[in-house]
């Protein structure tokens, strides 16, 4: 039991997953490991994503994703009689006072509340999240082109919709809705050229819950939320942008939750694990495959020469 657990742990990319003491406290914690929300009693389907640790001195601590933004740290969780607990402070969510969330455990499964920084109840279900790991050989099918230059046919608007094709460009002329594929892809390589102007900002969403961030930023402080990483997540190695008003590119593999991130050429994340989705993600069922989707909400931006190709 604790070889095939400690085995469990290491695929899902939990640290410490070699130690047995891992192994002995999952099964008396269940709560450990990654769990995918949904999240109930907004205005929008919303979803977010947990991750329970033990710390060294066997303190549970986590990571929380939230409707909105990044993966953010929880400092201390609470699991007595199968009830867990945790606050956090607000980071996109209106309000001004913590989020606080209790969940029972049942069956394998999450089931509780969410108050949020208003004081408003949601209800929230939890799952564990799939490893995603492929043992098979990656086999490539024919490329599908997702935009030529001439229409959007491939692709499905949200309310508020401002995309347009301007000279052969996929251009958001300012915010409004996120632009969705109709169809939905599992393992596949993207290839996307965009260009964004000075404090633009986007992204490209993998399988509509991993946000690769399209942002200017020259700083490059914030390397988990700026250009070419997997936003919250995964920073890139190096700078490898252009810079606003250049046409860049990505090449984007991602296979289960390996992805691979090459920007203008440089590759700046090589095979790393994506732990779970970003906020403002279309599904939380992170088994299933999913739709490309641009995000449209923050202004300007302009795309073209979009191709997908699946694996099979």
């Amino acid at each position: 039991m604790v070889r095939r657990i400690s085995q469990y742990l290491a695929l899902a990319g939990i640290a410490g997953a070699c130690n047995p003491l891992w192994a002995l406290a999952e099964d008396s914690m269940p709560v450990l490991g990654r769990w995918d929300l949904t999240i109930q009693g907004l205005d929008f389907p919303a979803f977010g994503w947990l991750e329970v640790q033990q710390s060294g001195d066997r303190t549970l601590v986590g990571k929380f994703v939230g409707w909105w933004g990044s993966a953010r740290p929880v400092a201390r969780i609470e699991f007595t009689n199968d009830v867990l607990r945790f606050s956090i402070p607000p980071q996109w969510e209106r309000g001004d006072a913590d989020l606080r969330v209790e969940g029972k455990m049942r069956d394998g499964e999450l089931t509780g509340t969410m108050i949020d920084p208003n004081g408003t109840p949601l209800r929230w279900t939890g799952r564990r999240a799939p490893i995603l790991h492929r043992s098979a050989a990656v086999h490539w099918m024919t490329p599908i082109v997702l935009f030529d230059g001439k229409n959007i046919s491939a692709w499905q608007v949200q309310p508020n919709s401002q995309w347009q094709v301007i000279g052969g460009v996929l251009t958001n002329v300012k915010a409004g809705g996120n632009l969705v594929t109709r169809d939905s892809f599992a393992d596949f390589k993207l290839h996307v050229e965009f260009r964004y102007p000075t404090d633009g900002n986007s992204g490209v969403y993998l399988r509509g819950r991993y946000e690769v961030q399209i942002e200017d930023s020259p700083s490059f402080r914030v390397r988990t939320e700026g250009l070419a990483s997997i936003y919250g997540f995964l920073p890139p190695s190096v700078d490898a942008s252009k810079g606003p008003g250049q046409w860049q590119s990505y090449d984007v593999k991602l296979i289960g939750r390996l992805v691979t991130v090459v920007l203008n050429g440089t590759t700046v994340i090589s095979n790393q694990e994506i732990p779970g989705i970003t906020g403002g993600a279309l599904s939380g069922d992170e088994g299933s495959p999913g739709p490309i989707m641009l995000q449209g909400d923050h202004g300007l931006m302009e795309f073209r020469n979009i191709v997908l190709t699946p694996a099979k």
